[in-house]
């Protein structure tokens, strides 16, 4: 068999070119989130939405959003996402939706969800490539402009847009983008795009998502109707600052070193600056681009060893906020107990971040099984890798059995868990942005989060745990007392006695007590307490309550059912009765009153 030729470099030369961006990413699609048809949908539906939203929150307009899919012919299917930001100048449409790393805030220091912007360029090099079909974009910027209607896609040789089609429409938008893109998937991923959308709504509570998914329609709507206060960029800290960011700063400015400092860097004043052009050994007024590259070396060097303030984290961070959190998480879940907290700004490599958590328990969460983990970084959940995201590492290394919950590596149970990271760049795995890095001081923020949440939730189920034992030793009382009564009379054959005075010393509450006797339902309440209370009692029951005595003031016929309504104001020791004809089914409830200081006794249950 004859050997190859050998290559000559000046053959293998001809072959060498340079290749684009949209090349790259059409070759390594999997690096963006698009490894599949089937995560294709989940992740152009995230990069639709983020945009949408970031949109919304820039223009302070409260986010509502309009999402659409729908199964085209075979296995091609449209996502359609609608919103009422402020809109795209015509002239910018081709490149935000047509070029890869065309952005606004690539080079802003505050948080936001998109950044590099890729994620809504890749979705449309994603369906061009898998059905061969244009995106369709129409904005509008307000009531005084013409809605105008684009048709694009991505030369992917030149990673410059390609314009099909350019026309001026009619929209009933005032302002607001919508986008409709065409790609290869399946809705097998279907529970998973509803849990984003669901864990979206959770940590956005100022938006309403209106979702149509293949025929069926969900409301997610705002928990909240205060927008937003939109984050500001700041300048560069120097403890987050490269040598080779420094030299291209430095390259751009003609001010002495001084000036220089105060005006290119965050927190740098002008004690500052003189303590960093002391520690480099430089002149004050040498100017920052005459320096050579031992000079910024000694200059980086001496940025990173000065002490500057931590960055202005209130005026580039947007937290959520301990209230919000809680309102959107009890939009979505039913809790016994719901937590949250924000934890104080901190800083790593000079990007400033700040931590939320919130703790769920008990209510409808599942029983069993590992607990429930929803992840975000920026307002943005993260669907995939939780396996290798720091926030499942830092959960599972808490000792969540000194907070009287069950574990096996992760907390099992009825439990949420959520974890939010907000940072000016948050240290995402991969560029497919699904698991945060493992960052020591972000590790720290996390777990002291979650190990604050632990111990309000130990204190919430020591005080239930404590609060049941109190019922049922009340309830048992109620019940048993008065039996022992009846019993002891009959053997000395004496009148029943009193035992109201007992049961005032050892409940100390109000109790409604309700038993049946020969065709009569009886109630009665006494208030065992020291002061007066305003009350309300609801039964509910076939019975015929309008024989009551007293009269109801109101009843309510639902089906078979009755709903009637007692009100009635009862001084500290003092009593109140009813009585009404029937066979005792059905339940009463007081309110007026703290849980902990009623009980309410049917004793036709007992």
């Amino acid at each position: 068999m004859a050997s190859p030729k050998p290559a000559h470099a000046d053959d293998l030369a001809k072959q060498q070119r340079s290749i684009s961006v949209a090349e790259f990413f059409e070759k390594n699609k999997h690096l963006l989130g698009f490894d599949s048809p089937t995560r294709g949908i989940v992740t152009t539906v995230k990069e639709a939405i983020d945009n949408a939203l970031d949109a919304c929150e820039e223009a302070g307009v409260l986010p509502d959003i309009y999402l659409g899919i729908f199964r085209m012919e075979g296995d091609i299917f449209k996502v359609v996402v609608e919103d009422n930001g402020p809109g795209i100048v015509p002239d910018n449409i081709p490149y935000v939706f047509g070029k890869l790393l065309y952005g606004s805030r690539f080079h802003q220091i505050r948080q936001s969800r998109g950044q590099q912007g890729i994620g809504i360029s890749a979705a449309v090099l994603y369906a061009q490539l898998t059905s061969g079909r244009p995106t369709l974009v129409i904005s509008r910027c307000g009531s005084d402009r013409p809605a105008f209607r684009f048709q694009v896609q991505i030369k992917t040789e030149t990673n410059e847009p390609e314009i099909l089609k350019r026309e001026e429409t009619t929209w009933d938008r005032v302002h607001g983008t919508r986008i409709e893109i065409e790609f290869k998937s399946s809705l097998t991923a279907r529970k998973r795009l509803v849990e984003y959308l669901r864990y979206t709504s959770v940590v956005n509570p100022h938006a309403r998502l209106r979702v149509e998914i293949d025929g069926e329609a969900i409301i997610f709507d705002r928990a909240s109707d205060e927008p937003i206060i939109p984050p500001q960029a700041i300048l560069p800290h120097p403890h987050g600052v490269e040598l080779g960011e420094l030299k291209r700063i430095a390259a751009g400015s003609k001010e002495p070193l001084e000036p220089f400092l105060i005006n290119s860097f965050s927190r740098v004043g002008l004690k500052t600056a003189h303590e960093i052009i002391q520690l480099a050994g430089l002149k004050e007024t040498t100017k920052a681009n005459k320096l050579d590259a031992d000079g910024l070396a000694r200059l980086q060097s001496a940025m990173q060893q000065a002490k500057v303030p931590p960055p202005p984290a209130n005026q580039c961070l947007s937290p959520i906020g301990e209230v919000l959190i809680r309102q959107g998480l009890e939009k979505e879940f039913q809790f016994d107990f719901c937590s949250a907290r924000t934890r104080p700004a901190s800083v790593y490599h000079g990007h400033p971040f700040i931590v939320e958590a919130a703790l769920g328990y008990g209510g409808k969460l599942e029983a069993e099984g590992n607990a429930r983990i929803m992840r975000f970084a920026n307002r943005v959940p993260l669907m995939y890798q939780q396996g290798a995201c720091a926030i499942t590492g830092c959960i599972s290394t808490v000792n969540w059995r000194a907070y009287n919950i069950s574990q096996s590596g992760l907390p099992t149970g009825p439990v949420l868990i959520l974890v939010h990271v907000a940072s000016t760049n948050v240290p995402f795995t991969s560029e497919s942005k699904d698991a945060i890095a493992s960052i020591p001081e972000i590790e720290r923020e996390v777990t002291l989060a979650l190990q604050e949440l632990g111990r309000d939730l130990k204190t919430f189920l020591s005080r239930r745990d404590k609060s049941r034992l109190s019922e049922e030793r009340a309830r048992a009382i109620c019940a048993i007392i008065p039996e022992i009564a009846t019993k002891v009379a009959e053997t000395i054959e004496k009148p029943v006695p009193d035992i109201t005075p007992i049961e005032g010393q050892i409940m100390r509450r109000l109790v409604a007590k309700k038993w049946t006797d020969k065709g009569i339902v009886n109630v009665s309440i006494q208030n065992y307490t020291s002061h007066a209370l305003d009350l309300t009692l609801y039964v509910i029951t076939v019975d015929d309550v309008s024989t009551s005595d007293p009269p109801a003031v109101f009843v309510e016929e639902m089906g078979t059912d009755k709903s009637a309504v007692w009100q009635m104001r009862l001084a500290g020791g003092e009593g109140w009765k009813l009585s009404y004809t029937g066979t005792g089914n059905g339940m009463i409830d007081i309110r007026g009153v703290d849980e902990k200081k009623k009980v309410v006794v049917d004793l036709d249950r007992s």
